[in-house]
């Protein structure tokens, strides 16, 4: 074990923790906004509606909130979300837990868990679009900016 992991090649959650808050202040100072994710997927749903009906999508109060003007990658919470999946690859990678043996779920897809995996995945991101945000944007950005909701919910969700 080396310094700054715990067993089994996990990162000390004392020191993440404190590595994410820089970075959740780096990302305010920096790009004034926050972190979270919901709101790339928001962006990627309104930009796909525009490609296809653009004006249904000019029409909508809420879709045309999120057409990005400079296309996808000019939009903040879509890089944020690439760089999370790329970051998340690089830990695998770094941590060697990229390799190895991995469950096979194709023998447990039957009957209907796909149709349930979708629908659930779903209602969670439509939930997270209710809430203006998912989780981790409400944890770590409401948290960090001392927002009533964030304090009432955090301690709720563990």
């Amino acid at each position: 074990m080396t310094s700054g992991t715990i067993a089994g090649g996990h990162a000390d959650p004392v020191r993440t923790g404190v590595l994410l808050g820089l970075v959740l202040f780096a990302s305010i100072l920096l790009t004034g906004q926050g972190l979270g994710a919901s709101g790339a997927y928001a962006t990627v749903a309104a930009a796909a509606m525009h490609a296809v009906a653009p004006a249904h999508t000019a029409g909508s109060t809420y879709l045309s909130t999120w057409v990005p003007e400079d296309g996808l990658f000019g939009s903040w919470i879509v890089v944020e979300v690439l760089a999370v999946m790329a970051g998340a690859w690089l830990s695998a990678r770094f941590s060697r837990r990229h390799a190895g043996p991995r469950p096979n779920a194709s023998d447990r897809l039957d009957g209907g868990r796909i149709g349930r995996v979708v629908v659930g995945g779903v209602l969670m991101g439509a939930g997270a679009r209710l809430a203006h945000g998912c989780t981790s944007g409400l944890g770590l950005t409401g948290g960090a900016l001392l927002a009533t909701g964030a304090w009432l919910f955090i301690p709720v969700a563990f």
